[in-house]
């Protein structure tokens, strides 16, 4: 495995982590233990979950896969070897099984670690993140942006970091994060911290060979600020495992449920055939390419995978020890140039 540390901090994490959706509902309590004790074999340090998990969101299954990492910890006794990061679900996304109030504030940011730290049996997270923007942003398959004059929100950056201080002041966090965030909250909160307040170490967006939106918008911040990305979806709902190629209707996320079915749109599916063939010509797989991509970015902290089963979890696992070379890398931005961010 490879390590890294988070960026201002003395946390080392593994650049491959592991993240945890699926578990509550594609994984059982007992597939969920299988695949984080070999992920810890296998070096990796970091898992990644969410108050809101198991996904797709539902009432029956949120919460479940904080549960299931914190009866693997009261079964092991190794909380200390792992990284744990969550998130706190933002507002207005439909889930008011959640909590009735669904945004930053105290009452409700107090209430959401509280309860995810009881169902994580932990007494801390290493890194708790603010899982959505409260205001209206482009996320989730909305490619650009579009300003609402009947929006509420109002700037609130600074007020959701005195909050957060209180909890890394009492020892309940250690460092925080985004997730799906722009280059506009990144900065404000950034600028926010520099008043004494604690500062967002992490953002967490999809980054993928089929949506790199990443590089065109928040890069930079990522580099001139040292914010690290931490990519989800790198294999874009298992679609850059190839596996939709041959057959359109293969069990996965993708097929099982309507909302991801983006990634079987026929022009992304073109543009995943042309990474197959570009994975065939230097003999990988296409997981391995699409992963080490993503392992290999400078801005990328780590890579959160996720697997259903453990041939999965291996494969993605092994990416860390591929390196793509400048040659494949030329290629892999060749394919770019002609179908850039399909999926974006």
């Amino acid at each position: 495995m490879k390590y890294t540390t988070l960026p201002n901090t003395d946390l080392k994490v593994s650049k491959i982590c592991l993240g945890t959706m699926t578990f509550g509902n594609q994984n059982t309590e007992k597939e969920a233990h299988q695949q984080m004790d070999y992920a810890l074999t296998q070096g990796v340090n970091f898992f990644d979950t969410a108050e809101m998990y198991a996904v797709p969101p539902d009432a029956a299954t949120q919460g479940k896969t904080e549960e299931y990492i914190g009866s693997w910890f009261a079964k092991n006794r190794k909380r200390d070897e792992v990284v744990l990061a969550t998130k706190v679900a933002g507002p207005s996304r439909g889930m008011d099984w959640i909590r009735k109030d669904l945004n930053f504030s105290k009452a409700s940011l107090t209430d959401a670690l509280h309860t995810s730290l009881k169902r994580l049996q932990t007494d801390y997270v290493d890194l708790y993140q603010l899982h959505w923007p409260e205001r209206n942003v482009n996320v989730f398959g909305k490619r650009n942006y579009v300003h609402d004059n009947s929006e509420q929100w109002q700037d609130n950056f600074e007020d959701v970091l005195h909050v957060l201080d209180g909890f890394v002041k009492e020892g309940k966090i250690r460092e925080i994060g985004l997730s799906n965030e722009t280059p506009y909250g990144t900065m404000k909160f950034l600028e926010a911290s520099k008043k004494g307040l604690p500062r967002m170490q992490t953002v967490q967006n999809v980054y993928n060979l089929l949506n790199r939106a990443y590089e065109v918008n928040m890069a930079e911040v990522s580099h001139r600020e040292n914010i690290g990305l931490l990519a989800y979806s790198p294999l874009g709902f298992g679609s850059l495992s190839g596996k939709y190629l041959d057959n359109p209707k293969a069990e996965g996320r993708i097929t099982l449920y309507e909302r991801y079915g983006r990634y079987l749109e026929p022009h992304v599916v073109h543009a995943t055939a042309q990474y197959k063939a570009l994975a065939d010509k230097y003999d990988l797989s296409l997981t391995h390419l699409a992963l080490a991509f993503i392992n290999q970015q400078p801005f990328v902290t780590s890579n959160i995978i996720g697997a259903t089963t453990m041939a999965q979890l291996k494969e993605n696992i092994m990416s860390i020890d591929v390196n793509l070379t400048k040659e494949i890398l030329s290629d892999i931005e060749a394919v770019n140039y002609v179908l850039p961010n399909p999926a974006g």
